[in-house]
Formats: C-alpha cells, structure tokens, sequence
C-alpha cells in the first residue's frame, strides 16, 4: 500500500473532532512502514498530542503485534477485516506537552479507540472489575474534557464504579468486625490443585477438610403448597406419634409444659412436679415437639439413657445455680427465642437440633466455680485447656465424649456430613458462653447488622441468641429473677470460703461479708443484660424480615410429622408483628431495676446507721478494753444484719445440696466487668 501523502491528510481531518487547536500551530510528520508491511502508520502532531493514523488494506488479518494494540473495526466480524479494509485513530500525548497540559509515561499511553457502551463488563465482585472500571472512569475523564460523552453513557459507567466500590467496601467491613477471615479465600481457584488447597484448608485454618453443606441464607416458597409444608406446630400431632414408643410424661407435667411458650415460663414448678427431673422432661418435650426424633430417628432408650446422664452431670458438683434447674431454664428460653420470633424458619433441621442441643448442654458437668478460680488455683481442668474458657471446653469434650458411647449415642443415625456440621456449630455456640468474650460479640453482631447486605452468619447469631438466654433472668418476672439472684449469690459465697482456704483473693461478689448485691444487679442490667436483648432483639428483626414468607396460606387441615420427614414450623409465628418481633423482656428489665434501686437506697440507709452507731459506741467508751469488746460484738451484729437485708427477703442454704438446689443468674466473670465499671 502507498505511503498517505501530505495532501491526504487533510481528508482524515474530518474524523478529529473538535480537536480545539490552530490551524496555524498544526505540525505534522509522516512515517510509512516498509513495502511488505500490511500496515501503514502515519503520526500527526496537533495541539499538544501525538495522533496515529493507521491503514489496514482489505481481506487481511492482523499480525500479533498489532492485534494486541489496535482493536478491530466496528464493522469486522469474527476476527475478519471488513472488504473496504480500516482507518484507525490513535491519540497519545505529547511528551514535551503543551502549557497547562501534564506529559505522561508512554506505558499510560490514551486509548480513545476503547467502546465505554459497549464492552462487556465483569461482575463487580471480580478482581477483572476493579481495573475495568478505574480504566473506564479514565476514558470518561478524557471524553469529558472534549465533550463527547452522552448523559446516558456517563450514568451508565459511574454506577458501574460506584457498584465495584460498593462491593469492595462490603468485604472490607466484613474482614475487620474482629474474627478471622479464611486467607485461602484470597487464593485465585486455579492458583493451586483442589487436593493442595484441601490440605492447605485441613492443616492451617480452622475450615473444615470435608465441605460443609451449604444452606441456603433465605428460604424460598416456590408454592403455596411449599408454604403449606412449613406448617404450624399442633402439639396432639406429636404426643399421637410418640406415645407408642417414646417415653410417657406425668400429666401434671404435661399440662405445665402447656405453658412452655411462654416468656415468663415457671421452671420450678416443672422441678418440683418432675421429680426432680426439669432438665429431661424439657428436652424431650422439645426434641419430640420439634419433630427431631422423628426426623433423626433417635432410638427410645438411647434418648432415655442420654438425657439421664446429662442430667446427672449437671447435678454432680451440687450447685446451687449452674445445675439441672438452670440448664431446663436456659434451653426453654432458647425455644422461645426459636418458635415465637420465626428464628426457626431461618435455619435447618441440623442447625435446630444443634441449636437445641447447644442449649442443653451448655454448663454440662459445672463446677459451681469460675474460669478465673481455675485458673488461679491451677486446677486439672486449667491445664489441659492452657487457661483458655477452661469451662466451656470441658462441657464441650464432656458432652461429646458421653455421645461417643453407643448406649448414649442419639445421633447414630446422622450422616457424617450431617454430624461434622452439628459438631461445628455446637461447639462454636458453647465457646460463645464465655463470658470474657462477650463485649467483642456485641461489637461483632453490631457490625454485622449495620452492613446494608443481606447476609448474616447464622454460627455467629445462634450464638449471641444462646448468650443472651444463658444470661436473661434479670429479664423475667421479678419472682424469677429474685430466686436466681438468691441461688447465685450462695454459689458465690461458696467460691469466696474455698479462695479464702486456698489464700487466694476473694473475686468479685464472692466475700460473704462485703457484697452489694442491689447495686451489683443495676450494673449488670445497665452494662450488660440490657444492651445484650437490644442488639439480640435487632438480629432477630432481621432474621425475620429475611425468612418471612411471601404470604400466609390457610392450613385447613393439621400437618403430619413423618419420620425422616421434614419439620414441621410455623408460617407466621405469634410473636412476630410484620418484620418486628415482640420483645417481651424490656419492661421486665426496667421494672426489675427499679426494684434493686428501691433496695439499693434502704442498704444506703442501713449502713449509714450502722456506722453513726458505731461512732457513738467510740465516743461513749471510756474502758479500752470495754470498748475494744463493743466495737467486735457491734461488728459482727452489723454484719449480720448487713448480709440479711442484702438478700432481702432472708437467704437460706440448701442444706440437702442436692441437684435440684436452687439456681443463680450470671457468671462471676461478668460481675468483674460490672464492678470495674462501677
């Protein structure tokens, strides 16, 4: 092809639009590729930049070279040149410049041939979408500068970016809300072989080396009859399928557990009418109203035997708090927080039984003593677990080690990925008890809710839901709540005469002498209890927005559990008012702290008696001896009189300290945190 002429190039002036330069200052040179190249190129210079000027002669392909640095024609199909062959225009800058224009290196050399409407875009999670759109919102910034650049197609690209940026923040928020991220999930997929990549998974993260089965975050109704399927709970259903092979239920136990929906649910009436057998009772009533045994295929005596057992561990150390009454209490809360928000309809089979089972074995085999007292003392149980939620790993390998015996083992019948994802989720639920991690799940979940996405991790938030019943007595009725507190203190008390034995110092709330109890339970309500059901109660506001069906069909007839067989829960559950559950614990809270702060002021004024007693007794006393024996008999009536109204309404021990003693309300590792903030 013969080399263009300096009279063509006025011709191709017509494909420079408004180039803004003067006729006068245009400057142009001429370069012609050799006689056998396909292509010849010619270079302009006008106002400030380079122009390249290249010619394609028709029915020829593109070499390499310039296939990598000149895109084809509008008019090409499948590689092909078009028959009239192509003119391309390439712009770059001029490297001497021009005043007020900036030299830039060649390698950022401007492309003005690059299609901003019509090139494909990648998603915008892709690491493709960061440099696709940097590279467009470049082009734009040049196209504006001439103006050529529609509304539409500006609109167009800028939400694109603002969509690559949208998602590169969400996984931003999402590695910094305190936990570990999988650093294999930054590993490009064909980076390395799946079988390395499993090793790599198995050995150096917590991930497991088998695939956990994904759920899906948001249920689907395809159908009305799929709705339907959900069902509700109808409680004759389950009794009429357990009656011929499961165990049988007293009927003054059966008709208390009536009631067991309720958030106010009295435990110990179900103690005392069970036998002393609250624990069991409770989690037969709810493995069976669930539809799990059914489901899971749980064999009648290895049931029996199981829950025996777990209640007999929780009545080994003879607590007065942390026994069988408490662990009944913790796991009927659980069920409210499970059937009357639509927390259920959330999760899977596997996860509810989990869930449930998180609940009943959480303070498995409890020693009635803190973390920190193990730790101090240097127990066993400190030393294998280096100090690190002493408690909460031994009621995990306990409970575990128990299933692994074939007369106790209720889960033979799981498959083994059923099973890894049970393990996971119930040790991960149980670890989440201790109470030194519990401002940092606060901080986590609150990090959780305020991104814009949908998505929520459902280990996390049974979680904080299992932490929040393990510590929500303070939001029951005051009669509850007054017992607990009672029980618990005499647990404490009982740690503070063993320190006391061992030389150790007395932890908080643990001296029988000097314990605020009043103002022990405001700080707790203000600084813990309180904030926890609020950031609980929003998780489980969204957890309902998300798993809300679509509409609620009229269940004519009552649904049938069949064994193997789907559960069965309810559409619209009835503490749940659109998307908003009901949180009944919020006047208990504050009704509950204005009664400790009533009681708080009546301590203020007994001490404050006692100690102008105390000064007249110094003033009126003339005889050092006499008055040395005063002030040690008026001491020990003080302390009398300060321990009884402390407890309000006259604290007794159990003196049968048997497993059914009465329970207590927190950890002490709690108090620590209260106390230091007071």
């Amino acid at each position: 092809m013969a080399s263009p002429r300096p009279n063509t190039m006025g011709a191709s002036k017509e494909t420079l639009h408004k180039s803004n330069s003067d006729p006068v200052r245009r400057h142009h040179r001429v370069h012609t590729r050799s006689r056998g190249s396909p292509v010849s190129k010619c270079f302009l210079t006008l106002d400030g930049y380079n122009y390249v000027i290249v010619a394609s002669p028709p029915e020829k392909k593109k070499d390499a070279l310039e296939e990598a640095s000149v895109p084809p024609p509008p008019t090409s199909k499948n590689g092909q040149l078009s028959k009239q062959g192509s003119l391309t225009i390439l712009r770059r800058s001029n490297s001497r410049g021009v005043s007020g224009r900036g030299s830039r290196h060649p390698s950022q050399a401007d492309n003005d041939t690059i299609d901003i409407l019509h090139d494909s875009l990648p998603a915008v999670d892709t690491p493709d979408s960061c440099e696709k759109a940097a590279l467009r919102l470049r082009t734009l910034l040049r196209h504006l500068q001439d103006g050529e650049v529609s509304a539409s197609i500006l609109q167009q690209n800028l939400q694109y970016a603002a969509d690559v940026l949208d998602s590169i923040y969400l996984d931003e928020a999402k590695r910094h809300m305190g936990d570990e991220e999988d650093e294999l999930s930054e590993v490009e997929p064909d980076a390395v072989p799946q079988e390395v990549r499993e090793w790599l998974a198995s050995t150096f993260t917590r991930q497991l080396s088998t695939n956990r089965r994904k759920t899906d975050e948001k249920p689907r109704f395809r159908s009305v009859a799929n709705a339907i399927r959900a069902g509700i709970f109808v409680e004759r259903i389950y009794r009429r399928l357990s009656s011929a092979t499961f165990l049988q239920l007293p009927p003054e136990v059966t008709r208390i557990l009536k009631s067991v929906d309720d958030w106010h649910f009295d435990v110990w009436r179900l103690q005392d009418t069970s036998n002393n057998t609250p624990l069991r009772c409770m989690a037969y009533e709810l493995l069976n109203r669930y539809g799990l045994l059914h489901k899971f295929k749980m064999p009648p005596a290895t049931l029996e035997t199981f829950l025996t057992q777990v209640e007999a561990g929780y009545c080994k150390y003879k607590n007065p708090y942390h026994n069988n009454v408490h662990a009944a209490d913790v796991l009927q809360t659980m069920h409210y927080m499970l059937s009357q928000t639509g927390l259920m309809n959330w999760l899977n089979d596997v996860e509810i039984l989990a869930t449930l089972m998180a609940a009943l074995i959480h303070d498995f085999e409890h020693t009635g003593t803190t973390n920190n007292f193990h730790v101090m003392s240097g127990s066993e149980t400190a030393i294998l677990y280096n100090d690190r939620a002493v408690l909460e790993n031994h009621h995990i390998c306990a409970a575990f080690r128990l299933l692994r015996a074939e007369e106790h083992n209720v889960l033979i019948n799981l498959s083994r990925e059923e099973y890894r994802e049970f393990r996971t989720l119930v040790i991960e639920m149980v670890l989440a008890t201790d109470m030194s991690s519990h401002f940092q799940q606060i901080k986590a979940m609150k990090s959780m809710l305020s991104l814009p996405d949908t998505s929520l991790d459902k280990a996390k938030s049974l979680s904080l839901v299992l932490h929040c019943c393990d510590i929500s007595h303070p939001s029951k009725s005051w009669a509850l709540h007054e017992r607990w507190t009672t029980q618990l203190l005499e647990e404490f008390f009982r740690q503070g005469d063993k320190e006391r034995e061992l030389g150790l110092p007395y932890s908080p709330l643990c001296d029988r002498n000097n314990t605020l109890v009043a103002e022990s339970q405001i700080g707790f309500i203000d600084f813990i209890v309180d904030p926890s059901l609020g950031v609980c109660g929003d998780l489980l506001d969204k957890v309902a927005a998300l798993s809300a069906p679509p509409s609620t069909p009229t269940i004519s007839e009552e649904p049938q559990n069949e064994p193997g067989g789907p559960i069965k829960r309810p559409v619209r559950p009835g503490g749940v008012v659109g998307t908003e559950v009901r949180r009944p614990w919020q006047d208990c809270l504050a009704a509950n702290k204005s009664r400790w702060k009533e009681r708080a002021m009546k301590d203020a004024e007994l001490r404050a008696a006692m100690a102008l007693k105390n000064e007249k007794v110094n003033g009126d006393t003339g005889d050092e001896e006499t008055h040395e024996d005063t002030i040690k008999e008026e001491d020990e009536k003080e302390k009398d009189i300060e321990v009884s109204n402390q407890l309000s309404f006259g604290t007794e021990q159990d003196s049968s300290n048997n497993c059914g003693s009465r329970g207590g309300f927190i950890k002490p590792d709690t108090l620590m945190c209260v106390t230091s903030l007071q």
